[in-house]
């Protein structure tokens, strides 16, 4: 593992896996999307990671002419590290999940690096009033639901996007999907330096439990030795302890309400500035330096702010 001498503080801004019934600070509109990237940013993330949604319900989306609602100004208020989905809404077609990223060509995008059963169905036991029709079985149907990213269409999103000049965050829910990746890099289908980005906490992949931390980070050291940077997410509750462990083991970190709702105990999170502004005081707290969004790029080997598509 390249040892990270700044921590790279990425920011999941909404995501597809909360609704809006869940906390009135999710933002769903494009221009509630925009202000909490840039806010983001100024709170000290290098890297946003981005969904769009429907702003009259919520519901995600991957249409383009929604990104297009939202991207410019975002890279027109800042210069943050703009990185696009492609696992995006739960049952998408490949072609949906792809457009917006073949469309933005942006630094980076997403790369779910296996498929896994996908269950966050216990979040609809916890409202009692939803906004929106589709919000209850949306979440319900993930008894069912795997979220799929076969060898095949990981092998497509990386061709097709690799040719626009992005490179990926590698989303890892399991030990196997280390694996997965080092399939594809044996293949020489990515080249390093690999931003691989460990997930812990949702139901169906690896739980998040210290120990699964230090397996997984042991097993993408004998992969992929210097070759890559490690990231974490917990999801939930589990999210400051987590990626706090990780900066601690010379990785990197990922907020944001795309994965955890809540800054503190029984508190909402206003905005995603809020978790990155806490997980930076815990981190310069314990001495660590925040990676500006240039140094993240001069890290990572992206293509630069002046080269996407938007």
């Amino acid at each position: 593992m390249r040892k990270s001498e700044k921590v790279i503080i990425s920011c999941a801004i909404t995501g597809s896996i909360h609704t809006p019934s869940m906390s009135q600070h999710l933002p769903i509109t494009p221009q509630q999307i925009a202000d909490q990237a840039v806010g983001a940013i100024e709170a000290g993330a290098a890297i946003v990671h981005l969904h769009a949604r429907i702003p009259k319900t919520g519901r995600p989306s991957q249409d383009t002419a929604l990104y297009a609602q939202f991207l410019p100004e975002i890279a027109a208020r800042c210069d943050g590290i703009i990185n696009i989905t492609t696992g995006a809404g739960l049952g998408m077609s490949m072609d949906e999940r792809l457009a917006a990223a073949n469309w933005a060509k942006p630094e980076i995008a997403s790369m779910n690096m296996g498929s896994f059963n996908f269950n966050i169905s216990a979040a609809a036991g916890r409202i009692t009033n939803f906004k929106h029709d589709w919000e209850a079985p949306y979440l319900a149907s993930t008894t069912g639901f795997i979220l799929s990213n076969t060898f095949e269409q990981i092998e497509r999103g990386l061709r097709e996007l690799t040719e626009n000049g992005t490179r990926f965050e590698f989303e890892c829910y399991d030990v196997g999907h280390l694996y997965n990746l080092a399939h594809f890099v044996n293949r020489g289908l990515v080249k390093p330096p690999f931003f691989i980005q460990c997930i812990f906490g949702i139901l169906g992949g690896i739980g998040p439990e210290p120990e699964h931390l230090m397996h997984m980070k042991a097993t993408a050291d004998r992969l992929f030795g210097n070759d890559y940077y490690l990231s974490v997410l917990g999801a939930g509750r589990h999210q400051f302890p987590m990626v706090t462990l990780s900066a601690i083991l010379g990785g990197n970190v990922r907020v944001g309400l795309e994965d955890n709702l809540y800054l503190g105990r029984g508190e909402l999170a206003p905005s995603n500035a809020a978790q990155v502004s806490k997980i930076r005081r815990v981190l310069e707290e314990l001495s660590f330096q925040i990676a500006s969004p240039d140094e993240a790029r001069a890290m990572l080997g992206t293509k630069g702010r002046d080269n996407v598509g938007f």
